[in-house]
C-alpha cells in the first residue's frame, strides 16, 4: 500500500484532530459540547441541532489551537491523524 502525505498551500502538513461531541436538547434550543475539552470551555448552544453542531466545531476549533499555541498538551482521548480526513455525521 502506497502512503501519502498531504501537505496544504501553506507548507505545512496537516493534522486532523478528532473529538466527541455531545448534543442534546435544553428547553427551547440545543446544548453541545465536547466532553474532553469541557475544562477549556468546549461548551456552547444553538436554536437547532445543526446550528449547535456549527458553534461546537467552531469552539473545538478554537481551543485546540488555543492549547497548541500555548504548548499545552491535548487530552489523551483525542484521534489525531496525520492524514486528511472527511467525517460525515448522518
Amino acid at each position: 500500500m502506497t502512503e501519502y502525505t498531504y501537505t496544504p498551500l501553506t507548507g505545512h502538513p496537516m493534522t486532523t484532530y478528532t473529538f466527541r461531541i455531545e448534543v442534546e436538547p435544553d428547553e427551547d434550543a440545543w446544548h453541545a459540547y465536547c466532553p474532553a475539552l469541557v475544562q477549556y470551555g468546549g461548551a456552547t448552544w444553538g436554536d437547532t441541532r445543526e446550528e449547535a453542531l456549527e458553534n461546537i466545531r467552531q469552539v473545538v476549533e478554537m481551543v485546540v489551537a488555543d492549547l497548541l499555541d500555548a504548548g499545552e498538551p491535548l487530552p489523551d482521548d483525542v484521534r489525531v491523524s496525520n492524514e486528511p480526513l472527511v467525517s460525515v455525521t448522518v
